[in-house]
This record gives C-alpha cells, structure tokens and sequence, in this order.
C-alpha cells in the first residue's frame, strides 16, 4: 500500500513536537540525497574526465585531467588537469587574473576544489 502525499501532509499536521519534525525532515532529506545519487556518477580518485561547460571561468570548460581528493562532503574534488590541458589553461589565461598562474616548469596542474557537478566522467556507466 502506497501512502499518498495528502495522508502524508495530515501525519504532517498532526507531529506534536519539533524534535519529531526534525526527525521527519532528515529521513526525508537522506531519501532525496539516496535518490539523487542512483542518478549520478560515482566520482572517486582516479577516474578520468572533463570539466563541463557549466563552471566559471570559462577558462575551465572542457579541460581534461583525472580526479583527485575530494572535500570532506564529496561536492567538491581537485583535478589534476593533462599536460594537454594545462598547455591549453596556461595560454588562455587572463595575464592580469592571478587565480592560474602555471609555472612553466609545471606539466599537470591541479586545479583545487572544483565542483562534482561540473566534472564529467569518462567511463560514467561503471558507477
């Protein structure tokens, strides 16, 4: 039996306190996050891939490289760019903006902390 979401809205309405409330708002925030991640990807070190065309600066967009560590709540992963891509980063670069000053000694640049949502696996179907 499946409960529809006006008995859930009544069970709602009728939770005495707020530590139950609370209660139900984490449940229902760990099913979304449960659902959200059937949806996506597994990123973890050493997967390769590109960052997609939704970061800024555009700079980034389509560089190639591999993943890295991620940030303590896995939103966030460095990614060390290939020699190709940070050849391609350090000639776009704005030479007044300081944020990718590659050293030309430097063959795979990592770039940290760049968003999950913007890094596309190469291989995302063996997640």
């Amino acid at each position: 039996m499946t409960t529809t979401l006006d008995e859930v809205r009544a069970f709602l309405r009728d939770v005495p306190d707020t530590e139950t409330l609370t209660a139900v708002q984490e449940a229902a925030t760990s099913r979304l996050l449960e659902l959200d991640a059937a949806r996506r990807p597994v990123i973890t070190p050493g997967r390769t891939g590109k960052i997609n065309s939704d970061i800024r600066p555009a700079a980034l967009r389509n560089l190639t490289g591999t993943v890295q560590q991620p940030n303590r709540t896995k939103t966030r992963f460095d990614f060390l760019l290939t020699e190709e891509a940070t050849t391609r980063l350090r000639h776009l670069q704005d030479p007044y903006d300081p944020r990718f000053k590659i050293p030309e000694g430097v063959k795979r640049y990592r770039l940290n902390k760049e968003p999950a949502t913007c890094i596309e696996l190469d291989e995302p179907t063996d997640s």
